[in-house]
């Protein structure tokens, strides 16, 4: 229909279109009234009509071309985002993107962070030949990932998790990597649970407050506060199985700090990491749980604590405001070979 109008009113223009020039008297008879207007063209213009048809018609085609490479460009990284957040069945992970998990308005409330992240927090109680332990553990996804400490978990022949709405699960442990101090397990039949924000542990500074959310004692969902007193520490944990056990109510924690042993012996084998040192309250039981920011997003993997005491009774074993978190991006780095196994020594 477009064709046929264009063509239609070219004819009406020009009445002669396509007819080659007779002579001069033709072209006499086709001079203006008016000598200043211009004489028309020797040739008719309609061939050029389809040219400028072909050019009006090229300029969409490219431009939609062009928006369509894009939206696809534009498509695989969004594709490229949501992958990276989610596993191959679609459970929905633990942001690595550094979401805050508390509203800008309440950053910094301990009330809201502790709201925030506390359905994110799980106590973990293992059993093995050594006896029984418990620890905390930081949900990574809706179905049941969850970090730890490997002292919590190492050797254990069966492991049940509680999470903050009450419910109990089993689980198996996936891997361990026990020169970092942890280890991963996955809750049997677990779905719709809450992943943790994961935030960026090498942008803390010495004073930013921070929240603890573990199970000290078995005394579930306990939430203290404090700050960064320091970074980079050094603190030897062993790396035995025998050793790692934390013995329910023997207070056994084992580990080493400038030189010094606490909470039990820590045994032949160790390994050394580099620590985030606070002050918010920890003690047997809080092992695994989470160190969180202002923002409500996990900074550390809550691993040792200091005590003056060389008993091993837990009467003696309390919190003095030294505590000590595997920062969370080593947890990140690590995450990987966790989940193919681990290293396993």
């Amino acid at each position: 229909m477009t064709e046929s109008s264009f063509r239609s009113g070219d004819h009406e223009q020009h009445p002669q279109a396509g007819r080659a020039p007779q002579g001069p008297a033709e072209t006499h008879l086709h001079a203006p009234v008016n000598p200043e207007w211009p004489p028309p063209p020797p040739y008719a213009p309609a061939p050029q009509a389809p040219a400028a048809r072909r050019r009006r018609t090229r300029g969409p085609v490219t431009l939609l071309a062009a928006v369509a490479i894009a939206a696809a460009a534009v498509g695989g990284g969004t594709a490229y985002g949501i992958q990276e957040l989610t596993h191959s069945d679609g459970t929905v992970a633990a942001s690595t993107t550094g979401a805050d998990a508390v509203p800008a308005a309440k950053k910094g409330s301990v009330a809201a962070i502790a709201a925030a992240v506390s359905p994110s927090v799980v106590e973990i109680n293992a059993t093995s030949n050594a006896g029984r332990s418990t620890g905390s553990g930081v949900i990574l996804t809706g179905d049941g990932e969850v970090v730890t400490n490997n002292h919590v978990v190492s050797g254990a022949s069966s492991v049940k998790v509680r999470t903050h709405d009450g419910k109990t699960y089993t689980a198996r442990v996936v891997g361990t990597d026990s020169k970092k101090d942890l280890a991963l397990i996955k809750l049997e039949n677990a779905s719709g649970l809450s992943p943790a924000s994961l935030g960026d542990s090498d942008a803390l500074q010495v004073g930013d407050q921070v929240v603890a959310i573990g199970s000290p004692e078995g005394l579930t969902g306990t939430v203290t506060s404090g700050i960064v007193s320091a970074l980079h520490r050094d603190v030897t944990v062993s790396t035995d199985e025998g050793q790692q056990q934390q013995q329910q109510g023997d207070g056994g924690w084992p580990f080493e700090f400038g030189g010094r042993q606490f909470n039990g012996d820590t045994g032949d084998s160790t390994t050394t990491y580099k620590a985030i040192q606070t002050d918010a309250s920890l003690n047997p039981g809080n092992s695994g749980g989470a160190l969180i920011n202002a923002s409500g997003q996990i900074i550390g993997i809550n691993s040792a604590m200091f005590s003056s005491a060389t008993s091993s009774s837990s009467s003696d074993a309390g919190s003095v405001g030294l505590g000590f978190a595997i920062p969370i991006n080593t947890v990140k780095s690590d995450l990987a070979a966790l989940r193919a196994g681990g290293s396993g020594d």
